[in-house]
């Protein structure tokens, strides 16, 4: 398992009303307060943009110790971008993580490695720590092309960065092929991919880097899976779907040893 500090994210996607929101941090906090994390562990929710405000009051009053995550942002400072949210946005409700190249966002809004990267930089810029997902589709696995696929993710987003900056980046894992297809992505597939994005790292950014830079792994994460994950040598933490929606499951994850 890493020393590093692991990072347990929930990325709710688009689920929980802000009322819904409120209820989860209520539940998660009472979780808490009667069992605490490990130290070593750091949380983050990440719900839609309609619920941060609500979820970042709900947080802050309670003194719950779980940091407020984004689900994406705009590239661009501001501007004529109707229906957008700028990082500047962000910041004044004290994010401190965002989610930039989610394989939906990939998949279903067509971005880029470029727009990624630009993404990274304004998150960046504004004092923020992007999550950056990278992946593999099924197609690009069964014909050996994954570590390509995710070599060229890491390096368009990574690349002529300074390495103190590049170590404090969190990297998520996503095996789009074991995501819906019925197939299972096991712990040594998460560590052997973990272990190739930390030397890709360290190819592009250095030693220092690749020893600093978080790795999460987001694949269909339950908590009968999350302890064997985490305690993989080169998986510094989890990005977690669908099961970070209940307050319950997300906290059993956020406890697996």
């Amino acid at each position: 398992m890493s020393e590093r500090e692991l990072l347990i994210s929930g990325n709710w996607k688009m689920n929980h009303t802000h009322f819904e929101a409120i209820q989860f941090v209520q539940a998660l906090s009472a979780l808490l307060r009667a069992t605490p994390l490990r130290a070593g562990r750091a949380l983050s929710v990440h719900p839609a943009f309609t619920a941060l405000r609500s979820v970042q009051t709900a947080l802050e009053s309670d003194g719950v110790p779980v940091a407020l995550g984004a689900q994406n942002c705009h590239e661009s400072e501001k501007g004529a971008f109707t229906g957008e949210v700028s990082a500047e946005m962000l910041k004044k409700l004290n994010v401190s993580y965002v989610i930039v190249g989610h394989s939906e966002r990939r998949q279903h809004f067509g971005e880029t490695d470029e727009l990624v990267r630009a993404k990274a930089d304004i998150v960046l810029r504004h004092a923020m720590t992007p999550i950056v997902c990278v992946g593999e589709t099924l197609a690009e696995r069964e014909a050996g092309e994954a570590k390509g696929k995710v070599g060229r993710q890491l390096e368009a987003v990574l690349s002529a960065r300074p390495p103190a900056v590049v170590a404090g980046m969190v990297i998520a894992y996503e095996p789009i092929w074991a995501i819906g297809t019925g197939r299972t992505a096991s712990s040594e597939d998460a560590q052997q991919m973990a272990a190739f994005i930390r030397a890709t790292i360290g190819h592009v950014a250095g030693a220092d880097a690749a020893e600093g830079a978080r790795i999460q792994y987001g694949g269909s994460v339950t908590p009968d899976k999350a302890g064997e994950l985490l305690r993989r040598r080169d998986v510094d933490g989890l990005l977690v779907g669908g099961a970070s929606l209940d307050a319950e499951s997300f906290h059993e994850i956020a406890l697996a040893r």
